[in-house]
């Protein structure tokens, strides 16, 4: 590598035969030659000057197109971020909901009131039926109603004579038979269904017995029902509210066939119907029947 001066000393290069004048021109070509060169030291912009120029310009051209463009999303590729698309997503559509269909609604029992007391008046049912049973000893039977209660005396009259015509009921004994007859026919015996007062005077009057505003009676010639026991139950009885009338008009029909009252007979057992259930069961199973599904009278010892 020679210096500067020595670039400037060296022979022109050329033909051998290039005329002075030729060299004359060489010459005048190395002054300007050093005219530019000494102007680039002082401070005057050349080729590298003009080159390192337009190389910033290009950065700071790259610089705002980084800004504009929101950066790179690989600094080692310099390959532009691609620019994020706002996508509206499209509503989904509220399923249109089908209307519930209107449960039908289930009817109401109707409430039987109870009053405390009543007219102690009755309204005999005019209702009759059949002779149920084979026995030979016929009792013939009217069912009254209390007046103002809510009960329709023919209606109680048809559920009581389908209790004693029932396959368990004092019918199936072949003693007795039964047989339900309307207002203004003879009759032995009156089934009534009174408010507990009138029950309680009813019971006093014909056997003396106190019947607490809460318990039934068989009296001469007739039994009580009380209102209480015939629309509510009793709490030691599980079962249909019809089975335990059945309850109540067997154990009291019993006590008219002659049956006096009975205990459980074990743990387990059916209870006699001729037993108080009312007033616990004792290790018994609650029962309304006389007989068994077996066609077996249900007894127990008997009570005084």
């Amino acid at each position: 590598m020679h210096s500067a001066r020595e670039r400037e000393s060296a022979p022109p290069t050329g033909s051998a035969v290039a005329s002075g004048r030729v060299g004359r021109q060489h010459r005048s070509s190395h002054r300007g030659g050093r005219r530019r060169r000494s102007a680039r030291r002082r401070g005057r912009p050349g080729r590298r000057g003009y080159l390192a120029g337009v190389l910033v310009a290009a950065g700071l051209l790259g610089s705002a197109v980084f800004f504009l463009d929101g950066g790179r999303s690989d600094a080692s590729s310099g390959a532009p971020r691609p620019r994020s698309t706002v996508v509206t997503p499209t509503p989904t559509p509220t399923p249109t909901r089908s209307p519930k269909p209107t449960p039908t609604p289930t009817p109401t029992p109707t409430k039987i009131d109870v009053p405390s007391t009543g007219t102690g008046t009755f309204v005999t049912a005019r209702a009759g039926g059949a002779k149920v049973g084979r026995g030979s000893h016929l009792l013939r039977y009217v069912v009254q109603v209390e007046t103002g209660l809510d009960i329709p005396p023919a209606q109680a009259a048809n559920e009581i004579a389908d209790i004693l015509a029932a396959p368990r009921g004092w019918s199936h004994n072949g003693v007795a038979s039964f047989q339900l007859v309307s207002a203004g026919e003879p009759y032995d015996l009156k089934v009534k269904i009174a408010t507990p007062g009138t029950a309680d005077a009813l019971c006093w009057e014909g056997i003396h017995q106190d019947t607490e505003g809460e318990y039934n009676c068989e009296i001469p010639n007739g039994v009580v029902v009380n209102l209480k026991r015939w629309v509510k139950g009793s709490p030691t009885f599980v079962g249909p509210i019809h089975d335990y009338r059945a309850l109540i008009i067997n154990h009291e029909i019993g006590h008219a066939l002659g049956h006096p009252h009975m205990a459980c007979a074990g743990p387990g057992q059916p209870a006699p119907v001729m037993m108080q259930q009312i007033k616990g069961l004792h290790g018994c199973i609650a029962n309304a029947w006389p007989y068994d599904k077996s066609g077996h009278f249900v007894s127990g010892p008997h009570m005084p």
